[in-house]
């Protein structure tokens, strides 16, 4: 049987592992205003397909699989942080590569 919790304890453990990476690389949550640019137009973009999508039938959530928390009463909020979480964790190990790649790799 599912937990209603499942989804947000899989986000926070993507985010979890993926804290190391903020002081291996040049820091994604120390730079929050570059951050939030980063993130906010696909937030935005994805909350807006997935609002039309829901309203016209296109797909739906399973009730018992979310926490019943919705925006707007529509969105649940578990899709919402995905689309926080997921590109937070990419921004993460792109930096801490970036950064790395630099140190490894010789100019040019």
């Amino acid at each position: 049987m599912r937990s209603q919790y499942e989804y947000l304890a899989v986000l926070g453990v993507c985010l979890l592992i993926t804290m190391p990476l903020e002081w291996m690389g040049r820091g994604v949550y120390r730079r929050g205003p570059e951050l939030a640019r980063a993130v906010t137009p696909v937030l935005l973009v994805l909350v807006v397909w997935d609002v039309v999508a829901i309203l016209r039938g296109h797909w739906s959530f399973h009730p018992e699989a979310t926490t019943g928390v919705t925006i707007g009463g529509v969105l649940p909020i578990e899709e919402v942080l995905f689309f926080l979480a997921i590109p937070i964790c990419a921004l993460l190990t792109y930096e801490a590569v970036q950064e790395r790649s630099e140190r490894w790799l010789p100019n040019g």
